[in-house]
C-alpha cells in the first residue's frame, strides 16, 4: 500500500494533463475519433495489465476520460503518478491532446445534524454502498453515479435548503467558473473557506459550491 499523496504533492510531480479531483486524478484527451480513442484505451490497457493498476476509462466519440486512484488507499499513490505518466507518454505518441480544463467531478451533498440516521436511507434508495466512501458519504463503486455526502448542520425546526450541488473543478479554473456563474445571474454567499470552497447561489436562493482540492486539511481531499 503506497502513501496518499494530497493535493500539493500531486501538483509538484508536474503532472500537467492530469488534474486533482475528489481523491482522484482525472483527464481528457481529444481524439478526434473514435477508432484513435480504442487505439489509446487498448494501449492503456496494456500498460495497465504490466503495472497491474488500473485506471477507469469513459471512451466517447472525440475524446476519452480516463480516472486514476489507488482503491486500497482510497486516494492518489505513487502508483498513480506513474501510470499517469505513461498514460500521457501514449496519448502523445498518438497524437491524443490533453484537455485538462475539460475535467470536472459533481457531487451531491446533504446537510443533516444526523448523517448516521439518514445515511441507510440513502444508499438503500440510490443503491450506492455504504462502505465505498468515506464515513461520511455513499457512493457508486462502479462510478458511474456521483458520490452523495452528508454535510454536517446543527438542527433546526424551520425548513431550509438542505440539498446543494457540489462541482470539484481543476484549481486553476476555479476563478473562471466562479466568475461565469456570477455573470450568468448568481450570488456570492459567501468566499470565507476559499479557494476549499467558494459558495454561491442561483437567483432563486439555490446554492452550489465550487470546490478544489487547495487550503484542505486532508490527504485525502
Amino acid at each position: 500500500m503506497g502513501e496518499k499523496l494530497n493535493g500539493q504533492r500531486i501538483l509538484d510531480e508536474g503532472i500537467d494533463d492530469w488534474r486533482f479531483l475528489l481523491h482522484s486524478l482525472h483527464a481528457r484527451f481529444a481524439t478526434g475519433g473514435f477508432q484513435k480513442g480504442l487505439d489509446l484505451v487498448n494501449a492503456i490497457g496494456a500498460a495497465a495489465e504490466e503495472m497491474n493498476h488500473h485506471p477507469d476509462l469513459d471512451l466517447r466519440w472525440g475524446h476519452l476520460n480516463i480516472t486514476l486512484s489507488s482503491h486500497d488507499t482510497g486516494g492518489v499513490t505513487d502508483r498513480d503518478i506513474t501510470l499517469a505518466r505513461r498514460i500521457s507518454e501514449l496519448a502523445a505518441e498518438m497524437g491524443a491532446e490533453a484537455r485538462p480544463g475539460d475535467v470536472q467531478a459533481l457531487e451531491l451533498a446533504l446537510d443533516t445534524p444526523d448523517a448516521a440516521r439518514v445515511k441507510p436511507f440513502w444508499a438503500a434508495v440510490l443503491g450506492l454502498d455504504d462502505d465505498a466512501g468515506g464515513p461520511d458519504e455513499v457512493a457508486d463503486g462502479a462510478g458511474a453515479l456521483p458520490s452523495l455526502w452528508f454535510q454536517k448542520t446543527d438542527p433546526h425546526e424551520t425548513p431550509r435548503q438542505r440539498f446543494h450541488l457540489d462541482i470539484w473543478v481543476p484549481h486553476d479554473l476555479a476563478q473562471a467558473r466562479i466568475a461565469a456563474a456570477l455573470e450568468a445571474g448568481g450570488t456570492l454567499v459567501s468566499d470565507s473557506e476559499a479557494p476549499s470552497f467558494t459558495v454561491l447561489s442561483d437567483p432563486d436562493g439555490n446554492k452550489a459550491c465550487v470546490c478544489t482540492w487547495e487550503a484542505r486539511t486532508s490527504s485525502s481531499d
